[in-house]
């Protein structure tokens, strides 16, 4: 082979100039043939992922419910932000945030001490628990709760509301968790007596307050509170530290062995709750909550601009991701005392995913939560009769109710095949596992999954049935 090389250039003494080859400079048309096949890819998967959901939506209001589909226009709009924002969060995920909670993962255990490593992973089980969007529509639900007919559950989510956030980041939620779940790594326990330790007093509380007539009522609402670990913040910055940690501890068979803070992480919020509600039974009576409640006066409040759509929407994307890309930045340069590699294309990462975050939770928002909305408000026509649908119910009732549940089990399974969270742990094992266990086979089990337990809830709504008929038999059949 023959290489044509520049003649040398040499300066005034002699020395030899270093080359600098000249900028490549590309045209349209070169961008366009770079960039489709990679677009292409990307935006495919998204399309096969939200595409069904969207039309099963559709074409079930259309020919089941026999209802129009309102406000289209603005419909399609968010279900294509829906789209984008996903692939752009995908691809920022895996370029940009994981790669920087594993590079932490991997440094601090190495040049920090001991405290100094759980100090992080404490301080970053708190961050990413008040980052989720999902820790505002806790509070958020607080206002259109009837005082009377659950008052420890109103006081909880208004009165209580801040403290009910920082027990579920700090007190005994994710941040303690994320402490447990890094002395498991670094010190090689087992998952399984973490597991079960955690298990019993989960279980021995609900059934405690499965007996409370009123404190069974916040049984939802503690249960609902695991799931802000499996948000699409928590999941990929938890498991890639966690992956990071068993690494450089050289704790496990491999890098699966980081696998498992993320279930800690959703059982030690559910006691923090049922705990909270404890104390504040033994503070307040019913009755007391109730006489408050009637005494407080409510004038009509107005909502701030930033709360309005789509500037909340903005506001929930960049909270979600830049305060914690700040900390990581940190804690790597002050503590780990390291820099990133190739830090040009982890910054494009980030920047990837705030914008797909804000992208798709406009898409969220106008799009898909709006269809199925839509589609879920008309669902009950199918059993009974609702006022503003004509003839109804639409079929006799136990077809109408199979349909509702058939309903709520394809729901559940096409919105998980979108959500941000699972595809960030499905690409985490098909990257750790080098394909052998491919990121569809998990996401379809989940998938799966889940339909069936929103059917189970819709259920449960249906008939008025207590929840802790469906947690507990669940969990002690896991448990043996």
């Amino acid at each position: 082979l023959q290489f044509n090389h520049a003649p040398l250039q040499h300066d005034e003494k002699g020395k030899v100039i270093p080359y600098k080859p000249e900028r490549v400079r590309l045209r349209s048309i070169d961008v366009h043939r770079l960039l489709t096949p990679y677009v292409k890819v990307r935006l495919f998967e998204q399309l096969r992922a939200v595409i069904p959901l969207v039309a099963y939506l559709i074409l079930f209001q259309l020919l089941i419910l026999r209802q129009s589909v309102a406000e289209s226009w603005i419909l399609t709009a968010g279900l294509i932000a829906v789209i984008f924002g996903l692939m752009l969060f995908m691809e920022g995920l895996k370029l940009g945030l994981m790669p920087f909670a594993e590079v932490i993962g991997n440094k601090l255990p190495q040049k920090s001490t001991l405290p100094v490593v759980l100090i992080i992973a404490f301080l970053l089980g708190i961050g990413v628990t008040f980052a989720e969007p999902a820790i505002g529509s806790l509070q958020a639900v607080g206002a259109i709760v009837n005082v009377e007919r659950a008052p420890y559950l109103y006081t909880l989510l208004n009165d209580w509301a801040t403290t009910l956030v920082l027990m579920v980041g700090i007190g005994i939620g994710v941040g303690l968790a994320a402490v447990v779940g890094t002395m498991r790594l670094l010190y090689g326990w087992s998952l399984k007596p973490l597991i079960f330790a955690s298990l019993v007093p989960t279980i021995g509380l609900t059934l405690y307050l499965f007996f409370d007539p009123e404190l069974t009522k916040i049984l939802g609402l503690a249960w609902d509170s695991g799931a802000v670990t499996t948000g699409p913040v928590t999941v990929p910055l938890v498991l890639a530290l966690g992956i990071g940690i068993a690494t450089a501890a050289g704790k496990g068979s491999s890098s699966l062995s980081g696998f498992g803070i993320v279930t800690i992480a959703s059982l030690f919020p559910i006691i923090a709750v049922m705990s909270l509600a404890l104390f504040v039974s033994t503070q307040i009576s019913p009755e007391e909550i109730i006489a408050a409640a009637k005494a407080t006066v409510t004038g009509q409040t107005t909502t701030q601009w930033h709360e309005q759509s789509p500037v909340a929407e903005v506001i929930s994307g960049v909270r979600a991701i830049v305060p914690l890309v700040i900390f990581l930045f940190l804690a790597l340069h002050f503590i780990a005392r390291d820099k990133l590699a190739n830090i040009g294309i982890v910054f494009y990462g980030l920047m990837l995913c705030v914008v797909g975050m804000v992208v798709f939770n406009i898409g969220l928002s106008y799009g898909l939560a709006n269809l199925g909305s839509q589609s879920g408000s008309l669902v009950p026509a199918t059993f009974t009769k609702l006022e503003h649908v004509k003839n109804t119910p639409l079929y006799d009732q136990a077809l109408g109710i199979g349909i509702a549940l058939f309903f709520a089990w394809a729901l559940g399974f096409g919105a998980t095949l979108a959500e941000p969270a699972l595809n960030a742990l499905g690409l985490t094992v098909e990257n750790l596992t080098n394909g052998a266990f491919k990121r569809r086979f998990l996401i379809y089990a989940v998938s799966i999954g889940v339909g069936f337990g929103i059917s189970l809830g819709v259920l449960k709504i249906i008939y008025n049935l207590p929840i802790a008929y469906f947690l507990i038999p669940g969990y002690a059949i896991r448990l043996s």
